[in-house]
C-alpha cells in the first residue's frame, strides 16, 4: 500500500495528535527518519501557545484543526491524555477511513477501546519511556491482526527513531511494560536522588554530588550493555567479604529492597490493568 519491494515509503503522511512531551518527541525524532520528508509529518494540538512555536519549526506542519490533516494522514499518532480519548476520538470519526493506523501511547487505553470509538480496526498500542527525549527510549507495542507485516515494520522504524522498540504478544505485556521501562525511569531517578542526597550529606557539593552519582549509574549501565554477565554477576565482581560494597548490598538485603523494589514495579502494572478496565467499563 505504501512500501515498494526495497521498504521506501512513497507519499505516506503522519500525523501526531498532541504537541506535548512525548508527542514533541516523537514527531521531532520520526523527521529525522530516512522514511519521511519534511512535508509528510504533520503534527495538531489545540494550544494557540503551542502553535506559535510549532510553527517555527521547520520540519514538519502545525495545525489546530482536524478536519485540515486527519483526512490526509496514513498513520495517527496519538499522543494525549487518556482522559481526552473519547473526547479527541468522536471528533475524528467524521474524518476517518478504514485503511488508516492508529498508533495510541495512551496509558490504559485499550485496543478494544479504540476500536470502538473509532471504528477502525488497523491499531498499535505503543507504551514508551521519558529517554525517548534523548533517542534512548524503549517502546514496547502491540499491534491488531489487520496490521500487515509490512506496515508492521514501517511502525517499528517509526518508533525505532527515539531508540529503540520491542514489540510484544498482548496488551497485558503493554501493562507489563508500564511497570517495567514506562514508569521505570522514575524509578531509577528515585534511587539516584537517595544517592545524592547521601553524597550531600557526606560533605560533597551538589555539583560533586551530581557528577559521582550520574557517572556511576552511566559507568554500570555500560558495562551491563556491553558484557553478558548478570546484575548480580556484576555485584559479585564489586563485592568482596567484609568489604564496603557487602557492607551496602546486606543493609539492603536486610531492609528487603529486592522486594520493594518488585512491589513498586508490579504497583504500577497494576494500576495500568486498572485504567484499562475504567476506561472500557467508561466506555460500554
Amino acid at each position: 500500500m505504501l512500501l515498494n519491494n526495497n521498504f521506501k515509503v512513497k507519499q505516506m503522511k503522519v500525523l501526531v495528535i498532541g504537541a506535548g512531551n512525548m508527542g514533541l518527541t516523537y514527531a521531532e525524532g520520526m523527521s529525522k527518519s530516512k522514511m519521511l520528508k519534511k512535508n509528510q509529518i504533520m503534527i495538531l494540538d489545540t494550544s494557540d501557545e503551542k502553535l506559535e512555536k510549532l510553527h517555527q519549526i521547520s520540519h514538519f506542519d502545525a495545525y489546530k484543526n482536524l478536519e485540515d490533516c486527519l483526512p490526509e494522514a496514513d498513520l495517527i499518532f496519538i499522543a494525549v491524555k487518556p482522559y481526552h480519548a473519547e473526547e479527541l476520538f468522536s471528533k475524528m470519526v467524521t474524518f476517518l477511513n478504514p485503511e488508516q493506523i492508529i498508533i495510541s501511547i495512551m496509558a490504559g487505553v485499550t485496543i478494544e477501546t479504540i476500536i470502538k470509538l473509532t471504528g477502525l480496526e488497523k491499531i498499535v498500542r505503543a507504551m514508551p519511556n521519558l529517554p525517548a527525549q534523548v533517542g534512548k527510549g524503549l517502546t514496547s507495542y502491540v499491534t491488531t491482526d489487520k496490521v500487515s507485516r509490512i506496515e508492521r515494520l514501517m511502525v517499528e522504524s517509526l518508533l525505532d527513531s527515539t531508540g529503540k522498540s520491542i514489540k510484544v504478544s498482548s496488551e497485558n505485556f503493554i501493562d507489563a511494560s508500564t511497570g517495567i521501562s514506562g514508569s521505570g525511569p522514575a524509578y531509577v531517578f528515585y534511587f539516584m536522588q537517595s544517592m545524592m542526597e547521601a553524597a550531600l550529606q557526606m560533605g560533597f557539593s551538589e555539583n560533586v554530588s551530581r557528577v559521582l552519582v550520574s557517572q556511576t549509574f552511566t559507568g554500570a549501565v555500560e558495562l551491563f550493555n556491553q558484557f553478558s554477565l548478570s546484575p548480580n554477576s556484576w555485584m559479585e565482581k564489586v563485592a568482596s567479604k567484609g568489604g564496603t560494597t557487602r557492607a551496602a548490598l546486606d543493609s539492603m538485603e536486610e531492609n528487603n529492597v529486592n522486594e520493594l523494589i518488585k512491589e513498586a514495579a508490579f504497583a504500577a502494572f497494576n494500576r495500568a490493568v486498572e485504567m484499562g478496565k475504567e476506561n472500557e467499563t467508561k466506555n460500554v
